[in-house]
């Protein structure tokens, strides 16, 4: 039997005993648990997933998986990315884009990614992005000489730029202080508040929670994030995450972009749908309720037959590296968060 094997008969045992609730729960929640055959797709994969699934799905060691992670800089879509930078820093000569492949959307992916903040690649080349990249011609005039890490005016971007620099270590604390002034009565963030909305957005929101969030781990936190932070997770809960609050029915497509929320993408970049509310859930640590069934039974709903997960949107641009088989094919990305998330709220009675 091989060392994968191994794991693999000491991952399912230790799924059934650490799930009982699973022979009650409908048949389409019972999945957390992926088939052998799922795994062995997953970890016959780029660095970046394999770690994640080692990690999140398997009981390999700490020492293995930190093995598997350093590679993420070395070799596959993590190296490819590193390769890609400009000796100004930037990725795709921008700050910021529409086209996803600029400075901000290629951090975004190392982050997704894993690379650790503590290596050396990541030093080097989040070091030149502080030292030498701005926001001229990405944003607001007035924002022109921003240093990339203070950001510019729109909270959708700002918390995007912050998640990205929390994770690697920079100094965000005045994005953080400018979020926190702009948060909505009704516990959310929206870019057109700065046109007047008094309403928040999805898309906006889930950006900034993933900032304050990412802001906490680094820094500790404090109360007012906190607290902000939470008001924020309620705005998404009580809305069971893709619900209008004011009369229950399902919000099929965003106003702004036109996305549909129960439609799977990945890489997300600005936009919310509801696997990427539920996985910052689980990142966060909430304990799942009843708000949050809905949302798991529709993952649940997604599999494939093979126990797999499509890449079911991709939005237009340029993706600076490919890292997955396209539109409609099994996504292992989408597949991994999926199972994360399935897992996250099978393991809730042992939360409690």
């Amino acid at each position: 039997m091989t060392a994968l094997q191994k794991r693999e008969d000491k991952s399912n045992l230790n799924w059934t005993l650490l799930n009982p609730q699973m022979a009650t729960e409908p048949p389409g929640r019972q999945a957390s648990k992926p088939k052998r055959s799922v795994l062995r797709w997953l970890l016959d994969s780029d660095p970046s997933i394999r770690w994640q699934v080692m990690r999140d799905l398997t009981d390999a060691s700490t020492d293995e998986v930190a093995a598997e992670r350093r590679r993420v800089a070395a070799e596959g879509a993590g190296a490819k990315l590193l390769a890609l930078q400009s000796l100004d820093g930037r990725w795709g000569g921008a700050a910021w884009n529409r086209g996803w492949n600029s400075t901000m959307h290629v951090l975004m992916l190392l982050r997704d990614m894993g690379l650790d903040p503590a290596s050396d690649a990541a030093r080097r080349a989040v070091g030149l992005v502080r030292d030498s990249v701005t926001w001229k011609g990405c944003g607001p005039q007035e924002c022109d000489d921003n240093p990339f890490f203070a950001g510019e005016l729109e909270p959708c971007i700002n918390g995007q730029v912050g998640a990205v620099g929390a994770y690697f270590g920079q100094d965000v604390r005045g994005i953080v202080d400018r979020l926190l002034a702009e948060q909505l009565p009704d516990g959310g963030w929206n870019c057109e508040a700065l046109n007047g909305s008094t309403r928040s957005s999805f898309n906006t929101t889930i950006c900034v929670l993933e900032a304050l969030l990412e802001y906490e781990r680094a820094t500790g936190g404090s109360p007012e994030v906190t607290e902000a932070r939470l008001r924020g997770q309620e705005y998404l809960l009580e809305r069971r995450l893709f619900r209008r609050r004011s009369t229950g029915e399902v919000i099929e497509r965003d106003r702004k972009g036109g996305a549909a929320w129960t439609r799977f993408s990945f890489p997300t970049w600005w936009h919310y749908d509801v696997l990427r509310g539920l996985e910052y859930l689980r990142s966060a640590g909430v304990t799942p309720d009843e708000r949050v069934v809905e949302a798991i039974d529709l993952v649940a709903s997604k599999r494939d037959g093979d126990g797999r997960w499509p890449l079911e949107a991709r939005y237009p641009g340029v993706m600076p590296v490919e890292i997955d088989q396209g539109e409609g094919q099994p996504s292992r990305w989408n597949t991994l968060r999926a199972l994360r998330v399935l897992d996250w709220y099978s393991a809730r009675d042992q939360r409690r």
